[in-house]
């Protein structure tokens, strides 16, 4: 929802990731229109929702092969 950080984007994700798991909250996607078929999958559409986990997962895929994937948890 905040459009492209090139760079920056994995570490504005993984903060994004640890305020969330902090408010307790699912953050919703941007641009969703509808599932489609007969997929039944559950995704946070206009506002956040309450989180019922203690963990978050922040993966990032760069240019290059640059990747890394952190996990979250709370108490």
């Amino acid at each position: 929802m905040i459009g492209h950080a090139l760079g920056a984007a994995g570490a504005i994700q993984a903060a994004y990731t640890v305020l969330a798991l902090r408010r307790r909250t699912v953050p919703p996607v941007a641009n969703f229109e509808g599932q489609d078929g007969d997929h039944e999958l559950d995704i946070v559409v206009g506002r956040p929702r309450p989180a019922t986990k203690n963990a978050g997962l922040s993966s990032s895929f760069g240019f290059g092969v640059q990747n890394a994937v952190l996990l979250f948890t709370t108490d």
